[in-house]
């Protein structure tokens, strides 16, 4: 049987692990060859022999999206092999600290920054020629309920969350009277992933949805091929 995903290509940042690795898991599954990109090799691998066992197509492609071109060499290496991309994942984030405003350490807020809004227009950037080509084109930005409401201590990761919503619904209005391109922001509330840990050390992991909840989800949206600019947030 045909698979809904079939002949499409997809790239998901953050592909190690937590949300990342099962997204690029459930697209693999449904068809797509996905492209898997983060820092820590030996995880990318990891992910990669799971897709591969499971009989679907992937490729390795470490980035550390922190460094300033990146995400043009990413970029270059993936419009020499292939002329379109399917569909761009934006799942790689940076939470700092959670801490007072007045006591935020400018060092990991200049990383929030760079990996959860720099990267994200970079992406944006370098990755529209080649979503522009593909019949449907889908951005999908994974997202938080902090961005949008803010919550004490969690300022430092909020706000590059709110200005990273704004960032792609701002793009979902550029392209979407002059492409394919549609946009989807997804907040997969409490998932049981290592940044949930970081946040919640004593939280009980049980109580929490794991990450193939949100991935089934995510997959489900792109194989709907959804019309315009979309947000929801993953309950379960």
């Amino acid at each position: 049987m045909a698979k809904p995903l079939d002949k499409r290509l997809a790239l998901v940042t953050g592909a190690s692990k937590g949300i990342g690795a099962a997204t690029a898991q459930a697209l693999a599954a449904a068809g797509a060859h996905v492209v898997l990109t983060g820092r820590d090799v030996s995880a990318l691998e990891t992910v990669e022999d799971s897709i591969h066992e499971a009989g679907g197509a992937s490729t390795i492609a470490p980035v550390d999206l922190g460094e300033s071109d990146g995400i043009a060499r990413l970029a270059a290496a993936i419009s020499s092999r292939w002329d379109k991309l399917d569909y761009l994942v934006i799942s790689a984030a940076y939470l700092p600290t959670l801490t007072p405003v007045t006591q935020i350490d400018g060092k990991q807020l200049s990383q929030a920054l760079t990996v959860n809004f720099l990267a994200t227009q970079a992406l944006l950037a370098n990755f529209d020629p080649l979503l522009k080509r593909a019949d449907a084109g889908r951005v999908v930005g994974l997202t938080s309920s902090v961005g949008d409401t803010p919550r004490a201590y969690w300022s430092a990761y909020g706000a590059t969350k709110a200005a990273f919503d704004n960032l792609l619904e701002s793009y979902a209005q550029e392209v979407e009277k002059v492409s394919k391109v549609r946009v989807a922001l997804i907040d997969p509330g409490a998932t049981r992933t290592a940044m949930r840990a970081k946040a919640y050390p004593g939280e009980d992991p049980d109580t929490v949805k794991k990450p193939e909840i949100v991935a089934h989800r995510l997959v489900e949206l792109l194989v709907n091929e959804f019309a315009g600019f979309h947000r929801e947030r993953v309950e379960g």
